[in-house]
C-alpha cells in the first residue's frame, strides 16, 4: 500500500459518499466533494477542514473535466433516479471521458449486485455469471462495463466494488429505515416484503474504511471485488430488535410484490420496486473472501450493534422534530 494523493467524490452528497467522506477525514487526508448542487454538499461536508466543495454539470465536459482537475483518485456514487436507470451508461461515458483527459489515474466505481441476475448459488463469488434478467440490472451491467474497459487507457486504473442493500443511522433510503422510525415513534413500519427471508445488509459506515484502502492499493484495481455485510438476517428479526429498543411490540405493514404492483398505479419508485422484488424472495448474498485475502482486516458491525446505532438516530431525530414542532 501506498501513500496517496487527493481523491474526488463525485455525487458524494448521499450517504455512501458521507461515509467515504469521513474515512479519508479521519485518514487525514484532503478530499474534493463532487455534485450537481452546493447546498447539500455544504450541509454534508461545510464543517470538514478536508473537505473541498466543487459543483459539476455532468452534460458539459468542459465541467467534468473541471470537476476532476488535479485528482489522483475518483470515487464514482453518482446516483440517478429509480425510474431512470437508463441514464447510468451515458453518464459513465462523459465522466470517464472527462476524468481521463484530467490525467486521474484511479477510478472506483461503487456498484451493486444487479448485474448478476439471479443467484446460481449462495454465497456469490466475484466469478459469478453476469446476466441480469432485470432492465435495472442490464443498465448497471453496461455501466460497469465501460468502467473495467476504461482499464489500461490513457494511465487509468479502474476497480468496480459491489456492495448489497445497507442500512444504517440516518439513512432514508434504506430498505429498514422505516423500522427505526416506526420503533423510534412507536407507529408501524412500512416494509418490503416477504420479510421472513434471510437477507444481507451491510452497515453504511463500514464502507468508508475498506473504500479508503482501496484508493491507496494499487494491486486492487483491474477487476470488481464483493464486499459483504456481517452475514444474513431478516427483516423481520431487524423489527423484533429494534421494537424490542424501545421497550415495544413490533408493528409492520409489509407490501408484497402484489401490493408494490398496485402502489405502482400512484407512484413510480413502487412500479420500479416490483421488477426488483426478486432480490427479497430470491436474496442474493456476496462471498468477499478475495477482498479480505486483500485487505485484511475488514472491520463489520455486527447486525445487534448497527440496529442499535440505527434506531438511536431515529430515536434522536424524533425528539429533535417534536421540540420543532413545539417551540412554533
Amino acid at each position: 500500500m501506498q501513500a496517496m494523493g487527493k481523491v474526488g467524490l463525485f455525487g458524494a452528497a448521499g450517504a455512501a459518499g458521507q461515509s467515504i467522506a469521513a474515512a479519508l477525514s479521519a485518514a487525514g487526508r484532503d478530499y474534493r466533494a463532487i455534485g450537481r448542487s452546493r447546498e447539500p454538499l455544504q450541509r454534508a461536508f461545510g464543517h470538514d477542514p478536508h473537505a473541498e466543495i466543487v459543483t459539476w454539470n455532468p452534460d458539459d465536459p468542459a465541467s467534468i473535466r473541471a470537476a476532476a482537475a488535479g485528482l489522483q483518485t475518483v470515487i464514482y456514487l453518482v446516483g440517478v433516479p429509480y425510474d431512470q436507470f437508463a441514464q447510468h451508461p451515458p453518464l459513465m461515458e462523459k465522466t470517464l471521458a472527462g476524468v481521463t483527459a484530467a490525467g486521474v489515474e484511479r477510478f472506483i466505481l461503487i456498484g451493486t449486485v444487479y448485474p448478476y441476475g439471479r443467484a446460481r448459488a449462495n454465497p456469490v463469488r466475484e466469478d459469478h455469471p453476469r446476466e441480469p434478467h432485470t432492465f435495472k440490472g442490464r443498465m448497471r451491467l453496461e455501466q460497469e462495463k465501460l468502467v473495467l474497459a476504461a482499464h489500461g487507457r490513457q494511465g487509468l486504473s479502474t476497480l468496480v466494488l459491489r456492495l448489497p442493500d445497507f442500512y444504517g443511522p440516518g439513512i432514508e433510503r434504506s430498505l429498514l429505515h422505516g423500522v427505526f422510525v416506526g420503533a423510534a415513534t412507536g407507529k408501524r413500519a412500512q416494509m418490503v416484503g416477504p420479510v421472513d427471508v434471510p437477507h444481507e445488509f451491510i452497515y453504511l459506515p463500514d464502507i468508508g474504511p475498506v473504500v479508503e484502502t482501496l484508493t491507496r492499493t494499487p494491486d486492487a484495481y483491474g477487476r470488481w471485488w464483493h464486499l459483504a455485510g456481517a452475514g444474513t438476517i431478516t427483516q423481520r428479526e431487524v423489527a423484533r430488535q429494534a421494537y424490542a429498543l424501545a421497550g415495544r411490540e413490533p408493528q409492520l405493514t409489509v407490501a408484497g410484490k402484489g401490493m408494490l404492483r398496485v402502489l405502482g398505479l400512484f407512484s413510480p419508485l413502487m412500479r420500479e420496486l416490483v421488477e426488483m422484488n426478486y432480490l427479497m424472495t430470491e436474496p442474493l448474498v456476496l462471498d468477499d473472501s478475495a477482498l479480505t485475502a486483500l485487505i485484511e482486516p475488514i472491520v463489520k458491525t455486527s447486525y445487534e450493534e448497527g440496529i442499535r446505532r440505527s434506531f438511536e438516530a431515529a430515536r434522536d431525530a424524533a425528539s429533535i422534530s417534536v421540540a420543532a414542532r413545539g417551540a412554533n
